[in-house]
């Protein structure tokens, strides 16, 4: 399957390990991940080479590619957002994954689109789990 990952690039390095973890298990289970780059540790640098437009165009045409669209969204990030939105207009099965306990925004708790899962999680088992159980409903 195509995936998109979604992960905050230019806040939310914090969250590099669990970047690198849910990109790791999407590759190693036989996924591909288009937006593998977000969870390495140079992406900064590498978008800072390219122009805005030509993320921009880059990154629709990989969301356009994309079967489903896995966020980590416990660090707020436009980007990120938008990318969500995008995806669910485009009616892609998205899941929105979070740190128990975090608040997070209401556009994406309150969304009631039925493309839209959730799911928290307190370590890298429960993230397994929760990508495990939506990869297995959507194939």
């Amino acid at each position: 399957m195509r995936i998109y990952f979604c992960g905050a690039i230019a806040a939310g390095r914090e969250n590099l390990p669990v970047y690198r973890h849910i990109v790791g298990r999407l590759k190693s289970i036989g996924h591909a991940v288009l937006t593998e780059h977000v969870a390495e540790p140079d992406v900064l640098e590498r978008e800072r080479a390219l122009t805005p437009r030509r993320v921009f165009e880059r990154d629709v045409e990989w969301m356009r590619d994309a079967e489903c669209v896995i966020a980590e969204v416990s660090t707020p990030s436009l980007g990120v957002g938008y990318e969500i939105a995008s995806a669910l207009q485009a009616t892609k099965p998205t899941l929105c994954l979070y740190r128990a306990g975090l608040e997070i925004s209401k556009m994406i708790t309150g969304n009631t689109s039925p493309a839209l899962s959730l799911g928290t999680w307190t370590g890298l088992q429960d993230l397994d789990r929760r990508i495990d159980a939506f990869l297995a409903a959507n194939t």
